[in-house]
């Protein structure tokens, strides 16, 4: 299917929503994740109010599609899917190909073939299932692949840590990743008719960002498509303290970084925003220091978005806690309650 094509009918199928936040720039689209847990619930209840895109935020992973090398479950994906064909949705695949896999993957007697096989099948079948559903316009085909300095993000010993096994897979003849290489081919092959992004995580690290950009170029040199880059933006995270702390300078290295990616004809997309607070004692303070930061990004959004198309991702819509790291605020408090950065979002995008 002609890519041109799909972006002029999908932003024809968002011109007719009405909703508080919506897609008010034509190159602009916002949307937030949410889970199955959250269907049919108070929150999915805001979410629909606000939004018309959607990321499910574990249903396409390894982890839950594809445990070990003989099981497969859809019925999770399945219900997302379906809950956005009755509301609506345009819906991003968050999960394919990323150190968000399964125990059996992350196992240390793995080997090589073992992991390129099962990646293949993983792919291959999730590109062949996704490509027949008109609701999904976009795939992470890999995500958080690079550290912040620059080398390639590995395996770990045991099977309980965030690593990336995939990497043990090997390198091509020009020691590039066979594991990025494959997924691309694959997605290339049977997901003709979703935009493929390369998905990040991590601040705006230049080593980092400078082995994406050569990847990219590496892929489309192979005769590959890749339609965009994303930035995760887990906001407070240790790889993005620095955006924060030197906000201005942060904000320079994101529009250079979309200045790139619209030069080199790719969408970029902002696809988990959320921001991190460890403890609650200066919490009304530390949501007007989220605000202030968000309205810095969004506007810079609505800027590039004059010149390409960005998208926005809020990562849940309510806060979110993670044991050992603290509480992530999106726009809701834990109450469901707007807090001062979805008030900010709702008049911006007025």
């Amino acid at each position: 299917m002609n890519y041109n094509i799909l972006l002029i009918n999908f932003f024809l199928a968002f011109s007719s929503f009405s909703n508080d936040i919506h897609d008010s720039f034509e190159n602009l689209v916002v949307g937030a994740t949410i889970g199955l847990v959250d269907l049919n619930t108070a929150k999915s209840k805001l979410f629909l109010k606000d939004f018309k895109y959607l990321t499910p935020s574990n249903e396409a992973k390894q982890t839950i599609v594809h445990p070990n090398s003989t099981t497969w479950n859809w019925s999770k994906i399945d219900k997302m899917i379906a809950f956005a064909n009755e509301n609506s949705l345009a819906l991003r695949i968050h999960g394919p190909v990323s150190p968000q896999c399964s125990k059996w993957a992350k196992n240390d007697n793995r080997t090589k073939k073992e992991l390129l096989d099962n990646m293949i099948e993983f792919m291959t079948e999730s590109c062949k299932k996704y490509n027949n559903e008109p609701a999904i316009k976009w795939m992470d085909v890999v995500n958080e692949t690079v550290l912040a300095n620059g080398k390639w993000f590995g395996p770990k010993p045991g099977d309980n840590k965030w690593e990336n096994p995939w990497l043990k897979t090997g390198f091509d003849e020009n020691n590039f990743p066979l594991y990025i290489l494959k997924s691309f081919e694959i997605a290339n092959e049977f997901a003709p008719n979703i935009s493929l992004v390369y998905n990040q995580n991590g601040g705006m690290q230049k080593p980092m960002w400078n082995k994406i950009k050569q990847s990219i170029y590496y892929l489309r040199s192979k005769g590959l498509r890749v339609n965009g880059i994303g930035w995760q933006g887990h906001l407070l995270m240790p790889s993005t303290k620095d955006f924060v702390l030197n906000i201005d300078q942060g904000i320079k290295d994101l529009s250079d970084l979309i200045d790139w990616a619209q030069k080199n004809k790719l969408d970029f997309h902002v696809t988990e925003l959320d921001y991190l607070i460890v403890d609650k004692n200066n919490l009304e303070s530390d949501l007007l220091h989220q605000k202030n930061i968000y309205e810095k990004i969004i506007k810079l959004l609505i800027e590039k978005s004059n010149t390409g198309l960005v998208t926005l991702n809020f990562w849940d819509v309510a806060e979110r806690y993670k044991k050992g790291k603290g509480y992530f605020q999106s726009i809701y408090s834990k109450d469901l309650q707007p807090n001062p950065s979805y008030e900010l979002i709702k008049n911006i995008l007025k």
